[in-house]
């Protein structure tokens, strides 16, 4: 977003924008497991109306700014598409047959995963204090899932498709910092939406699920699904990813099972013990001390990773893409 007088936002200012993005679309997504609980519809179906009504929205927007999308959006959204589809339809489906805690917390996990490629393939440096928070951070979420397993909500086919959806997961983040100097965020948002509408069809059928137009009331959540997992947290995320660094997006991801136990626990009495609580807090101070500690914007990938930062910020605070210099 533009600063105060008008002229482009400085790297701390984008990088702090990008902390608060990627916060507030992080917490909508820790919310979003409950609103999937709500509707009477099957996992792959809520995947598929879900993401074609959200491309929809998405693609309405870029044409009121004036942009016609065309099929290379299609193309180099594919992959984090596809991706996403497969998280997005594993997930559902763990939070249907296992405990919403559980089904958000494996999948907040990833920083393992996370840390190793970013430092590897963006050249994102990340000092020690803030791994052994990040580790620290993981360890309060792991004694948060232990605790629920013997719940009689927990079922451990749930965790398996969770857990799948936590590689597929892995690989839609990378290729959305992947994808920054090709595509704006708005543009791969439509993208991603499409191809995981694409996805979930096919799987819906094959899988026996019944993937007939919901009713009214149906629709009704699914709106306020589209809005808070959507547009509050995909777009945020997207929107995020080009201004801070990938690993520090995958590590407050580890909010996500804090706001979905809290949540689960309000609106669907969802148990939540003693320990738990003070894992949630310890999870809280250990992010918060990552958070802090950020005083830098995301330095210059390596050629191994061209494309992270090939992006600059327009006026209108979107990201858009810019050739790469001449050589």
């Amino acid at each position: 977003m533009p600063s105060a007088t008008g002229s482009p936002p400085t790297p701390s200012q984008s990088l702090g924008s990008g902390l608060i993005g990627a916060a507030i679309a992080v917490s909508a997504w820790g919310s979003s497991g409950v609103i999937v609980k709500a509707v009477d519809l099957d996992p792959v179906a809520i995947s598929f109306y879900r993401f074609t009504v959200y491309s929809l929205a998405i693609y309405v927007v870029l044409r009121i700014r004036g942009t016609t999308p065309t099929l290379s959006v299609l193309k180099h959204s594919a992959a984090g598409g596809i991706s996403l589809g497969v998280d997005v339809v594993l997930f559902f489906t763990a939070v249907k047959t296992t405990t919403v805690v559980n089904a958000t917390t494996i999948g907040a996990l990833q920083p393992i995963i996370i840390l190793a490629i970013a430092s590897r393939f963006f050249g994102e440096r990340i000092r020690l204090r803030e791994v052994v928070a990040a580790l620290a951070a993981i360890a309060g979420v792991i004694i948060v899932v232990t605790q629920s397993s013997g719940s009689p909500e927990w079922n451990g086919a749930g965790d398996l498709a969770a857990l799948g959806a936590l590689f597929a997961w892995t690989g839609y983040l990378v290729m959305s910092k992947r994808s920054a100097g090709v595509l704006t965020s708005t543009e791969y948002t439509l993208g991603t939406g499409f191809w995981t509408a694409l996805v979930a069809l096919p799987v819906g059928f094959a899988a026996g699920q019944d993937m007939s137009l919901p009713n009214p009331r149906q629709w009704v959540v699914l709106l306020i699904l589209v809005i808070i997992g959507g547009l509050l947290g995909h777009s945020l995320m997207n929107w995020s990813l080009t201004r801070i660094p990938l690993w520090l997006v995958s590590t407050l991801s580890l909010l996500i099972p804090i706001v979905s136990s809290l949540t689960a626990w309000a609106a669907l009495g969802e148990s939540l013990t003693s320990l738990q609580l003070a894992a949630m807090g310890f999870v809280v101070i250990a992010l918060s001390v990552i958070v802090t500690s950020q005083r830098n914007p995301t330095p210059a990938p390596p050629p191994t990773a061209p494309l992270a930062s090939l992006v600059t910020d327009s006026p209108e605070g979107e990201s858009s893409p810019t050739p790469p210099p001449s050589s």
